[in-house]
């Protein structure tokens, strides 16, 4: 009656290997260290350092499975997903206030029997988290409902920035954004760095959480995340910030 086939009606998705999660957690603990390491320098790492015995093209297929890219300038553009790309609109920009600048990212995050993927939605001025998201695959559809949140909570920034991942040239994505009247800005060429505010969210919550406490499931992972979001925004006093937590900066737009 609903024109699914057997096949199809039970289908569960393939998972990695116990060996290959153990190599993934290397990894992503060793890129959240050095988020500059290629595919080329993590395999010596791990060939070199942790004695393991793994070819490029096994880590290559890892670091995309996790989402993975080496942060550097790039020769480039990486355009070819057929989406609009937008300009970049902050060079030379001070950022000064709250909702002046928002951006998103996506993480990766192990757990003893899988991964799943954290994106979030940041202000640029303040470091305050408006919204986060999980999901277990890379499409955009977590991506958007993070920016749904965000701008569901009453404010919107002036521009938005993202790098040109095809979750967020994606014409869902982009036109939620001039839909609210927001500015869509794009990574370019030599922005290798603009994404520094969210880089820095990761390193602090895998460093200071995930890594810590071990989760072994998602709705634990959920959970903790919650705790430590609420700590990160009220609580935890950031030096660039004038030893000022993120929601006492953002309150005062």
């Amino acid at each position: 009656m609903l024109g699914l086939s057997r096949s199809t009606f039970y289908y569960e998705p393939a998972v990695e290997s116990p060996e290959n999660l153990r190599l993934m957690g290397l990894i992503d603990r060793k890129y959240t260290e050095h988020p500059f390491y290629g595919s080329r320098r993590m395999t010596a790492w791990l060939n070199g350092d942790e004695g393991e015995q793994v070819n490029r093209k096994r880590v290559q297929r890892l670091m995309r499975l996790m989402g993975l890219e080496a942060i550097y300038p790039k020769p480039k553009l990486t355009i070819g997903n057929g989406h609009k790309v937008y300009p970049y609109l902050l060079r030379d920009v001070a950022i000064d206030r709250p909702d002046q600048v928002w951006s998103t990212d996506i993480t990766y995050v192990g757990l003893p029997g899988g991964f799943t993927y954290l994106a979030a939605v940041i202000d640029w001025h303040s470091r305050f988290v408006l919204s986060w998201e999980l999901s277990n695959t890379l499409d955009g559809s977590f991506c958007l409902d993070a920016l749904e949140a965000a701008l569901g909570q009453g404010s919107r920034p002036e521009v938005f920035n993202t790098d040109q991942g095809v979750q967020f040239t994606a014409q869902a994505f982009t036109e939620r954004l001039l839909s609210a009247g927001v500015k869509v800005s794009m990574d370019g060429k030599g922005r290798c760095l603009d994404n520094v505010f969210v880089e820095r969210l990761w390193r602090s919550v895998k460093q200071e959480d995930v890594y810590l406490r071990g989760y072994e499931t998602v709705p634990q992972l959920r959970a903790g995340l919650v705790r430590y979001f609420g700590f990160y925004n009220s609580q935890r006093r950031h030096q660039s910030l004038g030893y000022r937590t993120p929601a006492e900066v953002y309150a005062a737009r």
